[in-house]
């Protein structure tokens, strides 16, 4: 399949790099190099893990009714009665950042699940160390927790996938056991591998809801944060093919997430004519995208954002058509509950894919209702509802 870049500038792209590095990303692919967030032309679509994430957005996930963070789709059990011991065990987390609201809500989420299991006599402390998006420093950070030689367990959320792979497995090399979430490594060395099901399936997820919502021949402006980085790659490789096939014109911009670039791009667009779509890899700057449409004074678009709740807001205050595709924030959760079950010898999944459910018209108003109070930055499928502390840490983003 073709795929087509649109730089919108490079200095914009430069400083998104920087400052979004720490997104939510696709664990299913290995990370991109620097070569690759700068070459104009690289095939992302991976027809394999379209099918297979196209086919799990379909599969009833198994796990406790209500508690998505427990659930996983299509697993493979390993056995971990190796590790099964008595007594609270010190965690110790490698983690990329807190750099973006995205992991800011899953830091808050991850702490408070931590407070339970503390109370629980199932972890005496969780020793963090923040790499601020540096694959150095997170290199430095495990090897410093494997040197202290004092964890009983490693959690790794890494940086990127490849110069994260070594450190990851000398920590396996230590004998305890190894927990990686949101993206991945190319090894198997981990225990659990912790992830929701991915960017193709947000791609897929989007793009149909635009091109049911819109006719053929319609035009899609689609908003991109920045090159290079697997998880957006993949969601737009996704939708771009589905936009072809259905005959939808698509032009797609990187913005870099900047309020003042998305409303100079969506005014050039419509001063050539109608645009009938939005689509983004990521909600960052949803809202300014609906402005420029009210800028111009023309019909809102049909629209796909995510569930940050600046854009939950902006919908329905507009009543515009939209969907908010979701990167499972509620995964934060999930490897302080496998340290639990590793250790009382429970078998977990291999690979630990999440569920990852869009929020439609017919629900925006529960989970507004559920974050009413929650600040713009706030994601509302963050899944901490039944935790210490709710709403109020969250709502007042006490970050530890």
């Amino acid at each position: 399949m073709r795929r087509r870049y649109t730089v919108a500038s490079a200095m914009v792209g430069a400083l998104a790099l920087l400052t979004m590095a720490g997104c939510t990303t696709d664990p299913n692919v290995a990370a991109p190099t620097e070569d690759a967030a700068t070459e104009e032309s690289v095939e992302w679509f991976d027809q394999e893990l379209f099918d297979k994430q196209d086919a799990e957005r379909d599969v009833v996930p198994e796990g406790p009714e209500g508690q998505p963070w427990l659930q996983h789709i299509n697993a493979e059990m390993v056995d971990t009665s190796e590790f099964a011991a008595e007594g609270a065990k010190k965690a110790c987390f490698a983690n990329a950042s807190i750099s973006n609201p995205w992991r800011t809500t899953g830091w808050i989420t991850m702490n408070q699940q931590l407070e339970v299991l503390q109370e629980a006599g199932v972890i005496s402390e969780m020793e963090t160390r923040d790499a601020q998006d540096s694959d150095d420093t997170q290199i430095a950070d495990i090897d410093y927790f494997i040197e202290e030689g004092g964890c009983d367990v490693f959690i790794i959320s890494p940086n990127s996938t490849a110069a994260m792979t070594p450190a990851v497995e000398r920590a396996c090399d230590t004998g305890k056991p190894v927990i990686v979430f949101d993206r991945g490594v190319q090894t198997d060395c981990p225990v659990t591998f912790i992830h929701p099901i991915g960017g193709f399936a947000w791609g897929i997820d989007t793009a149909e809801f635009l091109i049911d919502e819109l006719d053929e021949g319609d035009k899609v402006v689609a908003l991109r944060i920045l090159p290079g980085v697997d998880v957006l790659e993949q969601r737009w490789a996704a939708a771009e093919k589905l936009f072809d096939e259905a005959g939808i014109e698509a032009v797609d911009y990187f913005t870099g997430a900047d309020p003042a670039e998305i409303k100079k791009i969506i005014s050039d667009e419509l001063a050539k004519g109608d645009v009938q779509g939005i689509w983004m890899d990521a909600g960052d700057g949803a809202v300014a995208a609906i402005e420029a449409f009210e800028d111009a004074g023309v019909d809102y678009p049909v629209m796909t954002g995510e569930d940050e709740m600046s854009f939950l807001r902006k919908w329905k205050e507009t009543g515009l058509t939209g969907l908010a595709p979701v990167y499972s924030n509620f995964q934060w959760r999930t490897p302080l509950l496998a340290v639990q079950k590793i250790f009382a010898g429970e078998e977990v999944p291999s690979e630990w894919v999440l569920p990852q459910s869009p929020i439609t018209a017919e629900e925006v108003d529960e989970y507004l209702a559920l974050n009413e109070n929650m600040p713009d930055g706030h994601y509302a499928k963050f899944g901490g509802e039944d935790l210490p502390g709710y709403p109020q840490v969250w709502e007042d983003r006490i970050v530890p």
